[in-house]
């Protein structure tokens, strides 16, 4: 008898290209959606999310206790206390809203698909993120949580589509370059996005820029969505035309876009560049074609600006990090959950508008002082013989590893960083400038990290 069966790969593919599927309308409408009607679905999932947490997670029913679900106000929200990543981690089989969901069962699952997207449990979408930068994070949805996540990442992509002439009959089709292994977000999305609405070509970053041009140069893609750090590589193949791509737009995640990545992407390409935030915990924005204020996806999670203190920023002030309510995630409950990211809200009623302003992670503290990673940006990128970087702190100052074409006056340059932080307030600092053939990045993920505080590399 012949097993007709699909695999596990072929099945989880299927699963998620009719999630999109059924989602997408719905989640197309809500981008019209006005302040009010944002409001009433908020409040509701809210409440939803709160009860559900409440009845299923023994950490939430502990740390929630005496709340009224029923009659919980948006407002009511900076009363609950924040969850850290630390104690996530270190509480894990109790967040989560499904007793079969322990730790171990799910870092094993994690551990047996770095090759191809499987499900735990035959339900389940399990990723990580965060080992590059400190604190390694597990994240568990259901496929139906995921493709939820996965719609609000491209329906501006698609409603764009749409306006300019009518969706494709075949899909949208995204080139990413990004993570290899499908145990992280965008590596997931590669692996398991493979078939209309959505089809993902996958162009891992991990690869060689050569092989990454071959590649790209065979698939085509009409649309290119990567790390800005890889596609500004892939900027440089493109007008030494060695790359011979077109595509209509391109999105760039998972790093800080800076200005002149985005001028030398646009200018490579000829063609609109999009910011895009997709964090693995569920929050989500985009920035329309070159500009450089995202919209978050406010419909499915709630996100709070707040000061070190966890108190409210005022419009215009960078915070310390965001407080995020994830609302459609019953399957581990992230309620008032920190992320360290630095945003600026930009005035308005609805949807979340700010700029990200980088990782708090990525300042430098000499003793009492803070130095923001703009100090080394500044002078590393508008040298135009520094293909790349990487900055590690050092006890008075930085080791500045660079991958140079062309000219470039090492010594000057680490004097003008050292005149960089002794303006910043750092007494008798030091910065050692070296070259390297490359800089190093995560096996699986792709990423490389930028700015290393003591202690953290």
């Amino acid at each position: 008898m012949i097993d007709t069966a699909p695999s596990p790969v072929a099945a989880v593919r299927k699963r998620v290209a009719a999630g999109l599927a059924e989602r997408l309308p719905e989640h197309l409408e809500r981008l019209g959606w006005n302040p009010d009607r944002l409001a009433d679905h908020q409040r509701r999932r809210l409440r939803r999310l709160l009860a559900h947490a409440i009845e299923r997670s023994p950490f939430h029913a502990e740390r929630l206790r005496g709340i009224d679900p029923d009659r919980f106000e948006l407002a009511d929200l900076d009363c609950l206390p924040v969850m850290s990543k630390a104690e996530m981690m270190d509480s894990f089989d109790a967040v989560v809203t499904d007793r079969r969901l322990e730790r171990g069962a799910v870092e094993a699952h994690l551990a047996a698909s770095t090759d191809e997207p499987k499900l735990l449990l035959d339900e389940y979408v399990c990723l990580t993120s965060g080992g590059s930068s400190g604190v390694r994070g597990v994240f568990v949805q259901t496929v139906g949580e995921y493709t939820d996540t996965a719609a609000s990442i491209v329906r501006p992509g698609i409603a764009r589509l749409t306006a300019a002439g009518g969706f494709p009959p075949g899909g949208a089709v995204i080139g990413m370059v990004a993570a290899a292994s499908p145990v992280h977000a965008t590596g997931f999305a590669a692996a398991a996005a493979t078939a209309a609405p959505v089809r993902v070509l996958s162009a891992p970053a991990t690869l060689p820029i050569a092989q990454l041009v071959e590649r790209l140069n065979r698939l085509q893609p009409p649309t290119l969505m990567g790390y800005p750090s890889v596609i500004v590589q892939l900027a440089r193949e493109q007008r030494a035309g060695r790359l011979r791509i077109a595509p209509r737009s391109i999105s760039t995640t998972s790093e800080t876009l800076t200005p002149e990545q985005r001028a030398a992407i646009g200018g490579a390409f000829g063609a609109p560049v999009i910011d895009q935030f997709a964090s693995t915990e569920g929050l989500v924005g985009h920035s329309a074609p070159n500009d450089r204020v995202l919209t978050f996806a406010s419909d499915m999670c709630i996100a709070e600006l707040v000061g070190a203190d966890n108190r409210p920023v005022a419009d215009g002030e960078p915070s310390a990090k965001v407080l995020i309510t994830n609302l459609h995630n019953l399957t581990q409950p992230l309620i008032r959950y920190e992320l360290t990211d630095r945003f600026v809200r930009h005035p308005g009623r609805g949807a979340l508008r700010a700029t990200v302003e980088g990782r708090a992670d990525e300042h430098f503290h000499y003793g009492a002082v803070q130095v923001h990673p703009q100090v080394f940006r500044t002078e590393l990128v508008r040298r135009s013989a520094v293909r790349e970087y990487q900055v590690l702190q050092t006890e008075r100052g930085a080791d500045v590893a660079l991958v140079v074409d062309g000219q470039l006056d090492d010594r000057a340059l680490s004097s003008s960083l050292e005149d960089g932080l002794r303006a910043a307030g750092v007494s008798g600092a030091r910065v050692a400038v070296h070259r390297v053939a490359a800089i190093p990045r995560a096996r699986q993920t792709g990423k490389s990290r930028r700015f290393v505080p003591l202690g953290t590399s």
